[in-house]
Protein backbone atom coordinates (compact mmCIF):
# COMPACT_ATOMS: atom_id res chain seq x y z
CA UNK A 1 0.00 0.00 0.00
CA UNK A 2 1.14 3.49 -0.78
CA UNK A 3 1.29 6.07 1.96
CA UNK A 4 2.82 6.58 5.35
CA UNK A 5 4.93 4.29 7.46
CA UNK A 6 4.60 4.79 11.19
CA UNK A 7 6.68 3.59 14.09
CA UNK A 8 3.91 2.87 16.56
CA UNK A 9 6.32 1.93 19.34
CA UNK A 10 8.07 5.29 18.96
CA UNK A 11 4.80 7.23 18.89
CA UNK A 12 3.36 5.61 21.97
CA UNK A 13 6.47 5.09 24.04
CA UNK A 14 5.16 1.54 24.37
CA UNK A 15 8.58 0.10 25.09
CA UNK A 16 8.69 2.12 28.31
CA UNK A 17 5.37 1.02 29.69
CA UNK A 18 6.40 -2.29 31.15
CA UNK A 19 2.97 -3.80 30.65
CA UNK A 20 2.73 -7.53 30.21
CA UNK A 21 -0.04 -10.01 29.61
CA UNK A 22 -2.91 -8.68 27.60
CA UNK A 23 -2.07 -4.99 27.62
CA UNK A 24 -3.63 -2.14 29.56
CA UNK A 25 -6.78 -1.92 27.50
CA UNK A 26 -7.77 -5.56 27.57
CA UNK A 27 -6.58 -6.31 24.03
CA UNK A 28 -4.14 -8.95 22.93
CA UNK A 29 -1.26 -6.51 23.21
CA UNK A 30 1.65 -6.25 20.83
CA UNK A 31 4.96 -8.02 20.94
CA UNK A 32 6.24 -8.51 24.45
CA UNK A 33 2.85 -7.54 25.90
CA UNK A 34 3.03 -3.98 24.58
CA UNK A 35 -0.21 -2.21 23.70
CA UNK A 36 -1.38 -2.93 20.18
CA UNK A 37 -1.65 0.70 19.02
CA UNK A 38 -2.82 -0.03 15.44
CA UNK A 39 -5.80 -1.92 16.89
CA UNK A 40 -6.39 0.66 19.61
CA UNK A 41 -6.48 3.69 17.32
CA UNK A 42 -8.06 2.06 14.30
CA UNK A 43 -4.84 1.24 12.47
CA UNK A 44 -3.56 2.84 9.31
CA UNK A 45 -5.90 4.87 7.11
CA UNK A 46 -9.00 2.80 6.44
CA UNK A 47 -9.73 0.66 3.44
CA UNK A 48 -13.11 1.19 1.88
CA UNK A 49 -15.80 -1.26 2.87
CA UNK A 50 -17.06 -3.35 -0.01
CA UNK A 51 -20.42 -1.62 -0.06
CA UNK A 52 -18.82 1.83 -0.13
CA UNK A 53 -16.44 1.31 -3.05
CA UNK A 54 -19.22 1.97 -5.53
CA UNK A 55 -19.69 5.46 -4.10
CA UNK A 56 -15.97 6.20 -4.31
CA UNK A 57 -16.09 5.12 -7.94
CA UNK A 58 -19.18 7.23 -8.62
CA UNK A 59 -17.46 10.18 -6.99
CA UNK A 60 -14.42 9.69 -9.23
CA UNK A 61 -16.47 9.68 -12.44
CA UNK A 62 -18.76 12.48 -11.28
CA UNK A 63 -15.95 14.99 -11.85
CA UNK A 64 -15.26 13.69 -15.37
CA UNK A 65 -15.56 10.48 -17.37
CA UNK A 66 -12.63 8.14 -16.64
CA UNK A 67 -11.42 4.68 -17.54
CA UNK A 68 -10.61 2.12 -14.87
CA UNK A 69 -6.98 3.08 -14.31
CA UNK A 70 -7.86 6.77 -14.02
CA UNK A 71 -10.53 5.91 -11.44
CA UNK A 72 -7.96 4.07 -9.33
CA UNK A 73 -5.60 7.04 -9.61
CA UNK A 74 -8.32 9.55 -8.68
CA UNK A 75 -9.27 7.62 -5.55
CA UNK A 76 -5.63 7.20 -4.55
CA UNK A 77 -4.91 10.91 -5.01
CA UNK A 78 -7.96 12.08 -3.09
CA UNK A 79 -7.17 9.70 -0.23
CA UNK A 80 -3.69 11.19 0.06
CA UNK A 81 -2.10 8.00 -1.24
CA UNK A 82 -3.50 5.91 1.59
CA UNK A 83 -5.94 3.81 -0.45
CA UNK A 84 -5.81 2.55 -4.01
CA UNK A 85 -8.50 0.04 -5.04
CA UNK A 86 -7.27 -2.90 -7.08
CA UNK A 87 -8.48 -3.69 -10.63
CA UNK A 88 -10.22 -6.72 -9.11
CA UNK A 89 -12.36 -4.31 -7.09
CA UNK A 90 -12.86 -1.46 -9.55
CA UNK A 91 -13.88 -3.34 -12.69
CA UNK A 92 -16.57 -5.51 -11.10
CA UNK A 93 -17.86 -2.35 -9.40
CA UNK A 94 -18.06 -0.58 -12.76
CA UNK A 95 -19.94 -3.55 -14.20
CA UNK A 96 -22.39 -3.37 -11.31
CA UNK A 97 -22.87 0.37 -11.80
CA UNK A 98 -23.57 -0.24 -15.48
CA UNK A 99 -26.18 -2.85 -14.62
CA UNK A 100 -27.79 -0.44 -12.17
CA UNK A 101 -27.69 2.27 -14.86
CA UNK A 102 -25.66 4.47 -12.54
CA UNK A 103 -22.78 4.62 -15.03
CA UNK A 104 -22.52 4.33 -18.80
CA UNK A 105 -19.71 3.70 -21.27
CA UNK A 106 -18.60 6.48 -23.59
CA UNK A 107 -15.85 6.93 -26.19
CA UNK A 108 -13.07 9.38 -25.39
CA UNK A 109 -9.92 9.63 -27.50
CA UNK A 110 -10.65 6.18 -28.90
CA UNK A 111 -10.86 4.74 -25.41
CA UNK A 112 -13.85 3.55 -23.43
CA UNK A 113 -14.52 5.63 -20.34
CA UNK A 114 -17.23 5.55 -17.71
CA UNK A 115 -19.52 8.51 -17.10
CA UNK A 116 -22.02 8.97 -14.30
CA UNK A 117 -25.73 8.99 -15.13
CA UNK A 118 -28.57 10.94 -13.55
CA UNK A 119 -29.46 7.85 -11.50
CA UNK A 120 -25.82 7.58 -10.43
CA UNK A 121 -25.72 11.23 -9.35
CA UNK A 122 -28.82 10.70 -7.24
CA UNK A 123 -27.31 7.61 -5.60
CA UNK A 124 -24.04 9.46 -4.96
CA UNK A 125 -25.85 12.45 -3.44
CA UNK A 126 -27.69 10.13 -1.05
CA UNK A 127 -24.36 8.65 0.11
CA UNK A 128 -22.21 11.77 -0.06
CA UNK A 129 -21.61 11.59 3.69
CA UNK A 130 -20.09 8.10 3.32
CA UNK A 131 -17.66 9.37 0.70
CA UNK A 132 -16.72 12.52 2.63
CA UNK A 133 -16.28 10.53 5.84
CA UNK A 134 -14.00 8.00 4.15
CA UNK A 135 -11.74 10.66 2.67
CA UNK A 136 -11.74 12.65 5.92
CA UNK A 137 -10.48 9.57 7.78
CA UNK A 138 -7.94 8.56 5.16
CA UNK A 139 -6.77 11.93 3.92
CA UNK A 140 -4.10 14.36 4.97
CA UNK A 141 -5.79 15.31 8.25
CA UNK A 142 -5.59 11.89 9.95
CA UNK A 143 -4.08 11.90 13.43
CA UNK A 144 -0.97 10.07 12.22
CA UNK A 145 0.11 13.25 10.45
CA UNK A 146 0.59 14.80 13.89
CA UNK A 147 3.04 12.25 15.22
CA UNK A 148 4.75 14.59 17.66
CA UNK A 149 1.49 15.64 19.33
CA UNK A 150 0.29 12.05 19.40
CA UNK A 151 3.55 10.88 20.95
CA UNK A 152 3.27 13.53 23.66
CA UNK A 153 -0.32 12.48 24.40
CA UNK A 154 0.69 8.82 24.65
CA UNK A 155 3.43 9.69 27.13
CA UNK A 156 0.80 11.32 29.33
CA UNK A 157 -1.36 8.22 29.12
CA UNK A 158 1.69 6.14 30.02
CA UNK A 159 2.27 8.32 33.09
CA UNK A 160 -1.30 7.65 34.19
CA UNK A 161 -0.83 3.88 34.12
CA UNK A 162 2.55 4.14 35.82
CA UNK A 163 0.95 6.17 38.59
CA UNK A 164 -1.66 3.47 39.13
CA UNK A 165 1.04 0.80 39.24
CA UNK A 166 3.04 2.75 41.83
CA UNK A 167 -0.02 3.35 44.00
CA UNK A 168 -1.01 -0.31 43.84
CA UNK A 169 2.53 -1.42 44.63
CA UNK A 170 2.65 0.77 47.74
CA UNK A 171 -0.83 -0.13 48.91
CA UNK A 172 -2.28 3.31 48.35
CA UNK A 173 -5.34 2.25 46.36
CA UNK A 174 -7.69 2.32 49.32
CA UNK A 175 -11.48 2.30 48.80
CA UNK A 176 -11.60 6.04 49.55
CA UNK A 177 -8.78 6.78 47.10
CA UNK A 178 -10.40 4.63 44.41
CA UNK A 179 -13.66 6.52 44.86
CA UNK A 180 -11.90 9.88 44.39
CA UNK A 181 -9.95 8.60 41.40
CA UNK A 182 -13.15 7.37 39.77
CA UNK A 183 -14.68 10.82 40.21
CA UNK A 184 -11.64 12.48 38.60
CA UNK A 185 -11.62 10.03 35.69
CA UNK A 186 -15.38 10.31 35.17
CA UNK A 187 -15.08 14.09 34.95
CA UNK A 188 -12.20 13.77 32.47
CA UNK A 189 -14.11 11.26 30.36
CA UNK A 190 -17.16 13.51 30.18
CA UNK A 191 -14.99 16.40 28.97
CA UNK A 192 -13.22 14.16 26.43
CA UNK A 193 -16.52 12.82 25.07
CA UNK A 194 -17.87 16.37 24.77
CA UNK A 195 -14.73 17.39 22.90
CA UNK A 196 -14.94 14.46 20.50
CA UNK A 197 -18.61 15.22 19.92
CA UNK A 198 -17.81 18.84 19.02
CA UNK A 199 -15.03 17.75 16.65
CA UNK A 200 -17.49 15.57 14.73
CA UNK A 201 -19.94 18.40 14.14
Amino acid sequence: MHGRHWNWEHLSGAGQWGFGGHGPFGGRGGRGGRPDWPDLFGGPPPRAERGHVRYLVLDAIAAQPRHGYEIMQAIEERSGGSYRPSPGVVYPTLQLLEELRHARLEEKDERKVYAITAEGKKDLDEHRDDVDDFYARSGSEVWADHAEDLGDLMKRVARLFKAFKRMARHGRLTPATLKRLRAVLDEALVKMEELVGRERL
